[in-house]
C-alpha cells in the first residue's frame, strides 16, 4: 500500500504568497505568536509582513485606542496584539483582502477560488462577458481555470445533447450572458494542479572532511524514465546552420517564479 505523502505543518517561514490565501485572520495572529521566541523571525517581521498584506488588509492600531479597534472591528477586522519583545506589544485589525472584482484576481489566489466564485467575480465585471475582459485577466484566469465559451440563441443554449448539457455533466460551472436575443455561456472548470519536477541539490557540509567521490554530496532527483540524450557517431559541429538548429534540452521554468514575476508586472 503507498503511502500518502504528509503535509507539512504551516509555519510563519513557510508562508508564501500563493498559501497566503488559505488562512484566515485568527490564523495570522496564531502563526504569529508561534514565533515570538524565534529571533530570526522577528529579524524577517517585515518580509512576512508584506507576504501577508498580499492577501490581508493589515493595520497596526493604537495600543490603547478602543475606540479606533471597535471601528475596525465593525468594519470586518479582526483584533488582535501582537508582542514584538518585552517591552512592545502591537495591536493588529487584519482582514481577508475579499475577491469581488477581476481586478482583484491575481496570480496567486486565482488557485484559491472555486469555480462558481471565478463566474460570480466575471459577472460582476458589467455583463461583457468573456471578450470584456482583458488579454491580462484572461490569462490569470487561464493559470488555474478551463475556460470555454460559446454563444447561441436562447432557444438552442439548452438543447438536449448539446455542448451545454455536456460541459455541465462533465463538471463545469456556466455563466450565461445575455446578449439581445442570443447567450453567451463561458464553462469554467479548476484545473487539475500536477506536482512539478524539482531538481534538489544538497551542499556539501561546511567543514566536512575532503572525499574523493565529492558527489555524494549531490543528490538529483530526476524523472526514473528521462533516457540520456546521446549524440550520433557521424554528428558534425561544422553542419550546424541557423536555419537547422534546434535547441536539444528545454529547461523547465518554476511557475511560481513567473506568476511572481508577471503578477509584479501586472
Amino acid at each position: 500500500m503507498k503511502m500518502q505523502k504528509q503535509e507539512k505543518a504551516l509555519t510563519l517561514k513557510t508562508l508564501n504568497k500563493s498559501n497566503v490565501w488559505d488562512v484566515q485572520e485568527n490564523d495570522i495572529f496564531r502563526l504569529w505568536q508561534k514565533t515570538e521566541n524565534d529571533g530570526d523571525a522577528k529579524e524577517s517581521a517585515r518580509h512576512y509582513m508584506d507576504i501577508v498584506r498580499t492577501a490581508f488588509n493589515l493595520e497596526i492600531l493604537p495600543s490603547d485606542d478602543k475606540l479606533i479597534a471597535s471601528k475596525y472591528e465593525k468594519m470586518g477586522y479582526k483584533i488582535g496584539r501582537i508582542k514584538k519583545d518585552e517591552n512592545n506589544v502591537q495591536v493588529w485589525a487584519v482582514r481577508k483582502r475579499p475577491i469581488v472584482r477581476v481586478s482583484d484576481l491575481t496570480y496567486e489566489n486565482i488557485l484559491h477560488i472555486s469555480a462558481a466564485k471565478l463566474l460570480e467575480v466575471i459577472d460582476r465585471n458589467f455583463g461583457g462577458g468573456w471578450d470584456s475582459l482583458s488579454q491580462s485577466i484572461q490569462d490569470i484566469i487561464e493559470s488555474g481555470f478551463d475556460i470555454s465559451t460559446t454563444t447561441l440563441p436562447k432557444d438552442r443554449l439548452h438543447k438536449p445533447g448539446g455542448l451545454y448539457e455536456k460541459k455541465v455533466a462533465d463538471g463545469y460551472e456556466v455563466l450565461e450572458v445575455a446578449k439581445g436575443t442570443w447567450v453567451e455561456a463561458i464553462f469554467a472548470k479548476v484545473k487539475p494542479q500536477a506536482e512539478k519536477p524539482r531538481l534538489t541539490l544538497q551542499n556539501k557540509p561546511l567543514g566536512a572532511e575532503d572525499d574523493d567521490d565529492d558527489e555524494e554530496y549531490v543528490e538529483k532527483r530526476l524523472d526514473d524514465d528521462e533516457d540520456e540524450m546521446e549524440m550520433p557517431e557521424d554528428f558534425d559541429g561544422d553542419d550546424i546552420t541557423e536555419e537547422n538548429y534546434s535547441t536539444m534540452v528545454d529547461i523547465a521554468t518554476d511557475p511560481e517564479e513567473e506568476a511572481d514575476a508577471l503578477s509584479d508586472d501586472l
